[in-house]
């Protein structure tokens, strides 16, 4: 469903990343590891168009998406959820999802608001509170949420445990795995083993290098790797 060739970013004079390539399939969650600065945020942000790559392809469900502007790609069906969570701090939960609205997909059950509040039951007792007012457990939540409300077949999320609680990092990763069945994930994540027990494979990026590939229980067992790139 996604397909990232060999895509190069720049920051000014600075190559972040260098032919980086990676593949999401239908029915599948993939995780992107490694070390703060590595490049993980930076691969999300050039599949979604805020940091166009200067080289390489994007492609999306077979289509080119490479340098195509983000609302697009917003609107062909991937949704994204950054680091930040980017809500709206003076809309009520219930105001940050309707503007995310977009037409449901004809081949795919609508996520209406009785759907995102059945995902999502703690936001539904807090739909009337204004996004300013929420946790940050609560704020995730309600990124994730809103990223769904525009319908989407593919779902990124940017380090979405960054500093909750323990128990609001399950509460994360049980909403992870009841997408899977629903639409494949990317996730992009520090934290090693919440990643790999939430996702079907990985790539372990650094310094804007792929280093390895593979599925979770290859990632699990081959501990050069988690020393070297994820001080595991």
């Amino acid at each position: 469903m996604l397909e990232v060739n060999d895509i190069h970013v720049y920051y000014g004079d600075s190559h972040v990343l260098q032919g980086v390539s990676l593949t999401v399939e239908p029915g599948e969650t993939v995780c992107l590891l490694g070390r703060n600065g590595a490049g993980k945020t930076t691969t999300l942000r050039g599949i979604m168009g805020y940091q166009p790559p200067a080289k390489g392809e994007v492609r999306f469900d077979g289509a080119a998406i490479t340098r195509r502007p983000v609302y697009e790609t917003v609107r062909r069906g991937i949704g994204f959820v950054p680091e930040d969570r980017r809500i709206f701090p003076d809309l009520t939960v219930e105001e940050n999802l309707e503007v995310a609205e977009l037409p449901p997909r004809p081949d795919l059950p609508p996520w209406d608001r009785p759907r995102i509040y059945d995902t999502f039951p703690l936001l539904a007792n807090l739909r009337d509170r204004k996004g300013g007012a929420l946790s940050g457990g609560e704020q995730q939540m309600l990124a994730i949420a809103r990223a769904l409300a525009g319908n989407p077949r593919l779902l990124l999320l940017d380090e979405p445990c960054e500093g909750l609680a323990p128990v609001i990092v399950e509460s994360v990763g049980e909403v992870i795995i009841g997408l899977k069945s629903q639409m494949p994930v990317l996730l992009s994540e520090q934290n090693a083993r919440f990643a790999l027990s939430v996702s079907d494979r990985g790539y372990v990026i650094d310094k804007g290098i792929v280093r390895f590939q593979g599925t979770k229980g290859e990632l699990w067992e081959n501990k050069d790797i988690q020393e070297r790139y994820l001080a595991v």
